[in-house]
């Protein structure tokens, strides 16, 4: 076995204990006030990270994009392990609409105002109201919070400049915003969630009674918290060649989800011996093969195919480590999904594996209780490894797990741009927060130009007090222009002004 392997499963391995009551499936020992979970001598800290545009990028820039996850992957270092999460979570639409529609103030525009809040309310209803967040859990094992606060403060630099490179935003989560990820999982998502860790130390109350389920059962296949059902899976069968879209199309599914690839670094020395070893068999069987043809007179015997198979892969493999600055990587794939019914998990679970075997790929489940609950324990960002499931893999392998898909651009007391084409959700952006205001409507003839124009137009004009100057050689916008103007006029406490220019001299 590994020498760090074998460390990771002695530092990792924990005392058994018995569930007593449901804040017990919970296992955090500690919270800290920077964001910091500990569990003994286990210290983990999540960061969230934004998408990016991948899935319609060039190929150049895929291939970029790649090389950049790539190397984060490499930087990752040995004495800590790394979780990639990918939270699939359903929005309240109310929660949007009261973000994005505008209020009504009792003016000559609130026919306007009401005509664009159904327009939105329209597209709101096509949208799949999914949000995907994205976080990174690096775990570590230091004797004191100190030394986890000294390393910690070290990756986060890193992480933050890698990210940087690939157009990605890394950032730390705080301790609320860590507990809100198990609560919405937990309980209810729609439920707003408050913690004040500084009062619950001084009542002498827990963070696990915010958090927890009212009721937990663990099945052989499934658990179920509350009214909801779920299911643990992972990954047993890994193809030869992957697609990058892999995650993306799992991902993509319009269910709540939890995607989570857990990462443990081997050392380059460690792996090259390993790799060195390995390929030393294989050269000794091989020899051992033909010394005994050659003792039946068989001199000219071809090399059975799986045993140059392996002869080959094992230089690959080496060569991958000692020319192409690749590292030896431990892998592990869970995936848990979550469904209002019984009937409807064991549907979304087929769906799930279609598309896995469609990929080559095998999603099996964990059975009983005990592996249910481990399973679940390991998809969520906490930090903790409870199942002995590694794949080998080195770094543009694990890189072909690209967690990014499409940038989402939801921004609060923004305009709506229509729907995403790979998310199916709206976009509202507030030019107001780009680095550059300017835009250019462009489209063939029929594309709705002029529309969206003039949506933009209707939203300054109801929502904001800002200058309107419209040039219109065509006079296609005068009744736009004449009902914003003429209530500006009549409304004294308004302060826009539409101003039309019909041509030039």
């Amino acid at each position: 076995m590994l020498k760090s392997l074998s460390k990771f499963k002695r530092l990792n391995k924990e005392k058994f204990k018995i569930s007593r009551c449901v804040q017990d499936t919970i296992p955090i020992e500690k919270v800290y006030k920077d964001g910091i979970f500990s569990v003994g001598k286990r210290y983990s800290k999540t960061y969230m990270f934004s998408d990016i545009n991948y899935s319609d990028a060039s190929g150049e820039d895929k291939k970029g994009i790649l090389l950049g996850y790539g190397e984060m992957l490499n930087s990752l270092d040995a004495a800590c392990t790394a979780k990639i999460t990918i939270l699939n979570r359903k929005v309240d639409p109310e929660e949007i609409s009261n973000r994005i529609l505008i209020h009504k103030t009792d003016d000559e525009l609130d026919d306007l105002r009401q005509a664009y809040n159904d327009l939105i309310l329209e597209n709101l209803a096509k949208s799949d109201n999914l949000i995907q967040e994205k976080y990174i859990t690096i775990t570590t094992f230091k004797n004191n919070i100190s030394e986890a606060r000294t390393f910690f403060s070290r990756i986060s630099l890193e992480l933050s400049s890698y990210f940087s490179k690939i157009g990605s935003n890394c950032k730390e989560l705080t301790t609320n915003e860590r507990l809100k990820i198990l609560h919405d999982f937990y309980s209810d998502p729609y439920e707003p969630f408050e913690f004040d860790i500084n009062g619950s130390t001084y009542k002498g109350h827990s963070f696990k009674e915010k958090n927890c389920p009212d009721m937990s059962k663990y099945e052989k296949n499934y658990f179920k918290f509350n009214d909801r059902y779920g299911r643990v899976l992972y990954l047993e069968n890994y193809p030869q060649y992957l697609k990058d879209k892999f995650v993306a199309e799992i991902c993509g599914l319009n269910k709540n989800l939890v995607y989570s690839m857990d990462i443990l670094t081997i050392p380059t020395d460690e792996s090259v011996n390993e790799a060195e070893n390995k390929l030393l068999g294989v050269n000794t069987n091989i020899t051992n093969w033909q010394q005994r043809q050659n003792a039946n007179n068989s001199f000219s015997a071809v090399i059975p195919y799986d045993m140059e198979s392996q002869r080959k892969e094992c230089k690959e493999f080496l060569d991958d480590l000692t020319l192409r600055d690749q590292k030896m990587l431990l892998c592990n794939i869970t995936l848990v999904n979550m469904a209002d019914s019984k009937e409807e998990l064991d549907m979304d679970t087929e769906t799930i594996q279609s598309i896995t075997r469609t990929n080559s790929c095998e999603l099996s489940t964990l059975f009983f209780a005990s592996r249910q609950l481990d399973g679940l324990v390991i998809a969520l960002p906490i930090g903790i490894n409870r199942l002995d499931i590694f794949r080998t893999l080195l770094t543009e392998s694990a890189s072909a797990f690209v967690p990014f898909r499409a940038r989402e651009v939801m921004d609060p007391g923004g305009t709506w741009y229509g729907q995403n084409k790979l998310t199916n959700n709206l976009i509202i952006c507030d030019k107001a927060e780009l680095q550059n205001l300017n835009a250019f409507l462009l489209g063939v003839p029929g594309a709705g130009k002029s529309f969206l124009a003039k949506e933009e137009i209707d939203f300054y004009a109801c929502a904001t007090n800002n200058d309107i100057l419209v040039c219109d050689l065509e006079n296609e916008y005068s009744n736009i222009i004449k009902k914003v103007r003429w209530s500006s006029y009549r409304d004294c406490s308004r302060k826009s002004r539409l101003y039309q220019c019909h041509g030039y001299e």
